[in-house]
């Protein structure tokens, strides 16, 4: 959808290219995931570091944050996992337990995307405590690509 107004459409192609579609900078967060087996999320470098499965309920936690945030009346809390930031991995981590991880990411994406689809541009300044709307936005898409690179470097010293 074209707008007069095309910061929205920027975002949104910056949370994509973060996120799920090809981009010039390699490699985006769901890339980074693919064809990970349960075993592969689950190893850590070392003692006391997270695991691949750890940064997916992770970045999960904070797109749903944002969305929260962003369209407002989301009950604080109500995020499936817990702890918030840092959930614990589930009882069970076996192919279905990483499937519905990689579910949750994908939720939590596409809500966070349709919410932000939704904004019209004036939205952009309003402040999220000492965030804009906006810096929120980008931050996100930030911290996607943050943990694609984390993920690859895992991944890189797992097969050592």
């Amino acid at each position: 959808m074209a707008r007069d107004d095309h910061r929205i459409d920027l975002l949104l192609g910056l949370l994509d290219q973060a996120f799920d579609t090809r981009a010039w900078h390699g490699t985006n967060l769901r890339g980074s995931l693919r064809g990970l087996t349960p075993a592969q999320a689950l190893w850590r470098p070392a003692a006391g570091r997270h695991c691949v499965w750890d940064v997916v309920h992770h970045c999960a936690y904070w797109k749903y944050a944002v969305h929260r945030r962003i369209v407002g009346g989301i009950k604080r809390g109500s995020f499936p996992l817990a702890p918030a930031n840092w959930p614990a991995l589930p009882a069970r981590t076996d192919a279905q337990a990483w499937k519905a991880a990689l579910g949750l990411l994908e939720e939590t994406h596409r809500s966070l995307r349709e919410a932000v689809a939704a904004l019209r541009p004036a939205a952009l300044a309003r402040k999220l405590g000492a965030w804009t709307v906006e810096t929120s936005i980008t931050g996100i898409a930030s911290h996607d690509l943050y943990h694609a690179g984390q993920i690859q470097l895992v991944k890189r010293l797992h097969k050592r």
